[in-house]
């Protein structure tokens, strides 16, 4: 079992991140000593793991809570989480296409800039 302290450690996430999912229901059964402090267990971690996953992927929360509510159903539910997570990876490798094309325009930019840099210096080293 691990502190909220140890999970932020461990994930990067924050006390309030993690309690905002927790009411949000992204990570709804997190037990609780008999003081009344959350103690995360391995399943957790990786139930966190996967909400972080599809989160910095561009999943909306929504979808997120929809898939961890269906994770939480059972095996019955397999077909629709797949077809929920093969609908994100498309849209992630959409936007990957898209990152790629601004990322060559970027890098184009970068070159042609540090170009123009090289002559700018070239042409006014002389007046120095």
């Amino acid at each position: 079992m691990y502190s909220i302290h140890e999970v932020c450690e461990r994930t990067g996430l924050t006390a309030h991140t993690l309690r905002y999912y927790e009411k949000e229901k992204l990570l709804p059964n997190v037990n609780r000593s008999a003081g009344g402090f959350r103690q995360y267990s391995d399943e957790d971690l990786e139930a966190l793991g996967m909400i972080c996953c599809l989160k910095n992927t561009g999943m909306s929360l929504q979808n997120i809570s929809r898939f961890m509510a269906l994770t939480r159903e059972g095996d019955q539910t397999l077909r629709e989480r797949c077809e929920l997570l093969k609908k994100h990876r498309d849209t992630v490798l959409v936007r990957m296409e898209e990152m790629q094309k601004h990322l060559e325009k970027v890098t184009w930019k970068v070159n042609y800039f540090t170009e123009r840099l090289a002559e700018y210096e070239r042409n006014n080293s002389d007046t120095r």
